[in-house]
């Protein structure tokens, strides 16, 4: 099957990506994945670093940079007048080596992938990184790309959820998560050095939003326990960064800043020795659209707490693979985190059970087949 990807990020050939490109890393494991047994070419904006136009990603794979705007990373309202370019782009380039099928990621890359596809008759499959976040404009593209495209692939079943209000016709939508590499991301391996302390870890960007400051005002209820903080900038970027500034005041006023440690951006690499080194991952997100990094701790066999909300709802198994925690509630989260770290034996219940849970529900074999099924049902619907 020849496979045609397409974003509208300026995407890297690497996938060793910090934890803030998560999106990206699982669009690029899941095209090696998929290279194994099929033809999988990804399509993306020219990005800084892109001094080749193409690019052999791995077996059965290549990236293709296309000349759409400039070469930098930009936002959804950034790349939006640069959609016809890309979308001209493509459909130069189909028109030489059509694909079977084409999978578009986020709504900016389905505009274009809809665009290039035109006359065609090439199913077209959608995945949207982001909701509408109340954007009616927005909205009324997602809601007409849901209509149009074969199949609109959501995250979890919250997601679908999202959509089908949206007005995405319930029957186009296939629930498939994100995935997790298994081989990487596994209880046995390497840990990070550590002290005496119970280590606790909190890995993602340092907005509100993402929990950090949840976790910090848990840490205030959980005595002698250390806090790892993997995001944000790298390290050296730390001390003039707004976020991370607030964090460090808001440790400080708790009394705990001695036990507060900001590692700053982690190469996505790193994270499983990190991961593994702790007694509990926090993953407190108010939004959980993939859950990676709970499914990356469980993978490891770490005890994850996570907020109940999005994909968390479907990977965490409250009390068998993980707890689940309602959003912003510290003095919760503090005393699971207590109750957990008093009993290691169901610690290391929790973990056992969370590693096979990720290994047999969201391993990328187990993921790009569950696509394959999608790409054929969309082929047989379109002859």
């Amino acid at each position: 099957m020849n496979i045609a990807f397409v974003s509208s990020d300026a995407l890297s050939a690497t996938q060793d990506q910090p934890a803030p490109s998560a999106h990206r890393n699982q669009i690029l494991a899941v095209a090696r994945e998929l290279g194994r047994e099929h033809k999988v070419t990804i399509y993306t904006r020219r990005g800084a670093d892109s001094d080749k136009t193409r690019v052999r990603v791995a077996h059965g794979v290549t990236m293709e940079h296309l000349p759409a705007g400039p070469a930098q990373d930009l936002p959804e309202d950034g790349v939006l007048p640069y959609l016809p370019d890309m979308g001209s782009e493509l459909m130069r380039r189909w028109g030489q080596n059509r694909p079977d099928v084409i999978h578009a990621h986020s709504w900016t890359g389905g505009l274009a992938a809809l665009a290039g596809a035109s006359g065609l008759h090439v199913p077209v499959t959608q995945t949207y990184t982001r909701q509408t976040d109340g954007d009616a404009r927005k909205a009324r593209l997602q809601r007409a790309l849901g209509r149009r495209a074969s199949a609109v692939i959501a995250g979890c079943g919250d997601e679908e959820s999202e959509l089908i209000r949206l007005g995405v016709p319930r029957r186009n939508i296939a629930v498939i998560p994100c995935g997790v590499d298994v081989e990487r991301f596994r209880r046995q391996g390497p840990a990070a050095p550590r002290g005496t302390r119970p280590r606790l870890l909190h890995v993602g960007p340092l907005s509100d939003d993402r929990g950090v400051r949840t976790a910090i005002r848990a840490l205030a209820g959980i005595p002698e326990a250390e806090l790892l903080v993997a995001g944000g900038p790298a390290a050296s970027d730390l001390e003039h960064d707004a976020d991370a500034y607030r964090v460090r005041i808001l440790a400080k006023e708790l009394g705990v800043d001695d036990r507060v440690s900001l590692l700053g951006q982690v190469p996505h690499a790193s994270v499983p020795k990190l991961m593994r080194s702790a007694d509990v991952v926090l993953s407190l997100p108010r939004e959980a659209a993939g859950g990676v990094v709970a499914l990356e701790a469980m993978a490891c066999g770490v005890p994850v707490i996570a907020s109940a909300v999005g994909a968390h709802m479907d990977s965490v198994v409250d009390g068998v693979t993980g707890l689940l925690v309602a959003p912003d509630r510290p003095a919760q989260t503090a005393r699971l985190t207590r109750e957990l770290l008093a009993d290691p034996t169901r610690r290391t219940a929790l973990g056992f059970a969370a590693a096979d849970r990720v290994r047999s529900r969201y391993s990328w074999e187990r993921i790009s087949q569950e696509l394959v099924r999608v790409y054929e049902d969309a082929l047989a619907a379109q002859r």
